[in-house]
């Protein structure tokens, strides 16, 4: 019997010499511990060592991934098949045995036995192999590990979810920092000049203006064409003369002039930040990239969030909110401001419903374009629109990926066709026109109605 061990220095391959004694020995690990009896029941087949780190991380990472690795698949051919040795070879990996059976046809086996050989052997590792040594054996163990430690980081699924749920931190930070720095300047410079809070009401530009005319003094001599439209910048310099602001000195408007340099930076830096690119394309086509890095950031990762519920996706970010209403006894929160009242609720789950589909194909799908999220937001619209016209929800199809199933027979096909769902009354064809009576005409046909009426 051969026993294929893998190693941080090459794979290799042990044969037992006499397979009986196995039957006789009572703890074959502890028998393994003795060197002499080591190399009297167990001798070097064959030995294939790594060129290099890169080479070894490349074979342990197949191996990690149950596949054979092409240097282990050319060393079973050179030294097995080649050779025509017809002993089994134990494995320890259950799915490396699979592969090894089925692309190379040798016979593998995995037995209680087999499993005290592997860690006997392994013990034994440097005293088996000529020509490796305990020290080199572990530099090339911590190699290894560091090397395939890197890969895995480098691989991570949730290493973009990381960069994302930073991110979203980063910018509810900003928007507390800017609100501050806002309230700040409008406070200081509304002393000096306290109608152009009342004018311009967008804090960006604001705090602009702020920065090209400084003094009250200087607004009649400055261009603000860049800024504001003409009629706005007509009325900041008319505020400017009339104005009952208090003076102030060259060092306070120094200050003022570096806290709006402030707020524009910062203000600009949010703005590059919210347009980062997505990794869920599909979900960013529903919700768009802020509302749709929040939810991963709430979620954890995009894979965690991929495990949620529809219902879940739809409060998600509102619980307290949620909590309150159902406390309260109030309507429940639904964040979807363009539908109308009375429809916000039947969007919010349809919308939610979407997303939820949409945030497993990007997770869990292979592909990566967003051609299935433009598929459900334009089922989506439609949606809205019928409701919207009072049209049955019945008569919108959802979007379907996949293709119809092929009718086998023409009978099928006609049955089919005359098929007429169980609901369908005469009520639904009176209203498309096909059906001409009356109600009353049509309850007096029943003939369970008639026995009631006789009773």
């Amino acid at each position: 019997m051969l026993i294929l061990i893998e190693t941080p220095a090459g794979f290799a391959l042990f044969q037992v010499a006499n397979t009986k004694a196995l039957s006789k020995i009572d703890n074959i690990y502890d028998y393994l511990q003795n060197e002499k009896q080591a190399k009297k029941l167990i001798t070097p087949f064959a030995f294939q060592q790594f060129k290099d780190t890169q080479e070894a991380l490349v074979a342990t990472s197949k191996l990690i991934n149950g596949k054979i690795p092409k240097k282990l698949s050319k060393f079973l051919e050179k030294n097995v098949i080649s050779q025509e040795v017809q002993d089994q070879i134990a494995v320890q990996d259950k799915k490396l045995a699979k592969q090894i059976q089925d692309q190379l046809g040798l016979t593998c086996v995995q037995t209680p036995v087999t499993e005290q050989l592997f860690r006997g052997i392994k013990s034994q590792l440097t005293n088996l192999i000529e020509g490796l040594s305990e020290a080199e054996l572990k530099n090339m163990t911590l190699g290894l590990a560091h090397g395939l430690s890197r890969y895995k980081l480098k691989f991570s699924t949730e290493k973009v979810d990381t960069m994302i749920i930073q991110a979203i931190a980063l910018l509810d930070d900003l928007d507390k920092e800017i609100n501050n720095y806002m309230m700040r300047l409008r406070e200081w410079f509304g002393w000096h000049f306290p109608e152009l809070g009342k004018i311009i009401t967008d804090n960006l530009i604001y705090a602009k203006v702020v920065k090209a005319i400084g003094m009250r003094i200087k607004t009649s001599q400055t261009d603000l064409s860049g800024i504001l439209p003409d009629n706005l910048e007509a009325d900041v310099k008319q505020a400017a003369e009339v104005s009952f602001g208090t003076e102030i000195t060259l060092e306070d408007e120094k200050f003022i002039l570096c806290l709006a340099d402030q707020v524009i930076e910062l203000t600009d830096y949010r703005a590059q930040l919210s347009e980062m690119q997505a990794i869920a394309p599909n979900l960013t086509t529903m919700v768009g990239e802020l509302v749709g890095a929040r939810l991963i950031s709430h979620a954890g990762s995009l894979v965690n969030l991929a495990k949620y519920p529809a219902s879940t996706v739809q409060i998600l970010g509102a619980e307290k909110a949620l909590l309150k209403a159902i406390r309260t006894k109030h309507n429940t929160p639904k964040y979807v401001g363009s539908a109308p009242a009375k429809l916000k609720g039947k969007v919010s789950r349809t919308l939610a419903a979407k997303t939820a589909l949409c945030i497993r194909y990007d997770a869990l799908g292979e592909g990566q374009d967003a051609e299935f999220g433009v598929t459900n937001k334009a089922f989506l619209e439609k949606r809205v629109h019928q409701l919207e016209e009072g049209v049955n929800y019945r008569d919108v199809k959802a979007p379907q990926r996949g293709k119809a199933k092929p009718v086998s027979n023409q009978a099928q096909y006609q049955e089919e066709a005359d098929f007429q769902p169980q609901g369908a009354s005469w009520m639904q064809k009176f209203q498309k026109g096909e059906d001409k009576r009356q109600a009353s005409q049509d309850l007096a046909q029943n003939s369970k109605f008639k026995k009631v009426k006789q009773q």
